[in-house]
């Protein structure tokens, strides 16, 4: 009789490789928090990897894992800087909206992070093309918010139809940058209704 043929013994199949350590999801946010920090207090040319890492309770190897170097970290610290907005209000009237808009940018400005935020902004935006194009994509946003406030009022009938809504939208923004270039007091909070009838004045309807 032929032989019975002798299965193989079943081959275990190998053990799962152990994973290494899982990556701290926080610390992309920490790490680009420390950046931006310490670009709006020294500017970028200041701003050292290690000391980004200190303040981040980061290793350094940490943050070369993900951003290949300095200019690369402060772009990305400064491209999540700058999508952060300041809300633009939608009460119902074209007063009432600017009240509060002329009345949180002025907080902002006054305040320590706004006023470093302005200066940095203009330096470093002079001084890189890359993000000075990142603060131009940030601001045709904020801008296009505030063209829908005034266009809201137009449609209510508050507004000329005829208004320079390109004007009346850059107004208070070149005013805040003009006096933070020129380290002059902006406007105070008690000032904030003489602003709203300057600018209505001009276009009322």
């Amino acid at each position: 009789m032929p032989e019975t043929a002798t299965l193989p013994d079943p081959v275990e199949p190998p053990a799962p490789r152990r994973k290494g350590r899982p990556r701290d999801a926080s610390a992309d946010e920490r790490i680009l928090a420390a950046a931006a920090e310490l670009i709006l207090q020294r500017g970028y040319d200041n701003m050292t990897v290690d000391e980004v890492a200190a303040r981040a309770k980061a290793g350094k190897a940490t943050v070369y894992r993900r951003w290949a170097g300095k200019e690369d970290l402060a772009f990305a610290a400064l491209e999540q800087l700058y999508s952060s907005e300041l809300p633009v209000p939608d009460t119902g009237s074209i007063r009432e909206d600017l009240t509060q808009a002329f009345t949180q940018a002025l907080e902002f400005v006054s305040s320590d992070t706004g006023r470093a935020y302005l200066r940095m902004t203009i330096s470093e935006s002079l001084r890189d093309d890359r993000l000075g194009a990142l603060y131009t994509v940030a601001h045709h946003s904020q801008e296009a918010a505030a063209r829908s406030m005034f266009e809201r009022g137009i449609a209510r009938g508050e507004l000329r139809a005829d208004m320079r809504v390109d004007f009346a939208v850059a107004w208070i923004s070149g005013l805040l940058v003009l006096n933070s270039t020129l380290d002059q007091a902006q406007p105070g909070l008690d000032e904030v209704g003489d602003m709203v009838d300057f600018v209505l004045r001009g276009c009322q309807a």
